[in-house]
């Protein structure tokens, strides 16, 4: 029996407990998640790709159907290599859903057998965004609310 993966693909530039908040739940529709994290040079993200994908790992190690893998290739050419058909978006606000339909069109003219499947972020998480978090780190003000504890630990010790 073929097993549903699908993908949960961003920059986390941290991940956030928004982030969490949608890969708990989408592990518990799913066989297996695969949380993507993007090289995406070109968003200039404060942490490198290698700390991005650690701190995903560290803050996904409890959940046993999550995986966590770095790309940057298409995010359909991703998928089809990890033979997976559906991608996890989270939606916080009506911009979000523009954007996200947008790219979900998108991705669907690239490659018409994947489905993008949107999980709206729970209420207590709906304002926190990465960019929130970077703001407030670049201001030098704690952000261990915002982002799962073993994330703010790795913020801290890269901070020193």
């Amino acid at each position: 029996m073929k097993i549903k993966r699908a993908i949960y693909p961003g920059t986390f530039d941290p991940i956030t407990n928004g982030h969490m908040d949608i890969i708990k739940r989408a592990a518990n529709l799913f066989d297996e998640i695969i949380v993507a994290v993007a090289k995406s040079n070109e968003k200039g993200p404060m942490f490198s790709h290698k700390q991005r994908i650690e701190m995903a790992k560290v803050a996904c190690e409890s959940i046993d159907n999550v995986k966590v893998k770095g790309f940057s290739n298409l995010l359909v050419e991703f998928c089809h290599q990890m033979d997976a058909k559906i991608i996890i978006r989270g939606l916080r606000s009506f911009s979000d859903f523009e954007y996200e339909l947008q790219m979900g069109y998108a991705n669907t003219s690239l490659s018409s057998e994947i489905e993008t499947i949107y999980l709206m972020t729970s209420l207590e998480h709906s304002f926190i965004s990465s960019s929130i978090v970077r703001s407030i780190l670049k201001h030098n003000s704690s952000c261990a609310h915002l982002v799962p504890p073993q994330v703010n630990k790795i913020i801290i010790e890269e901070s020193k």
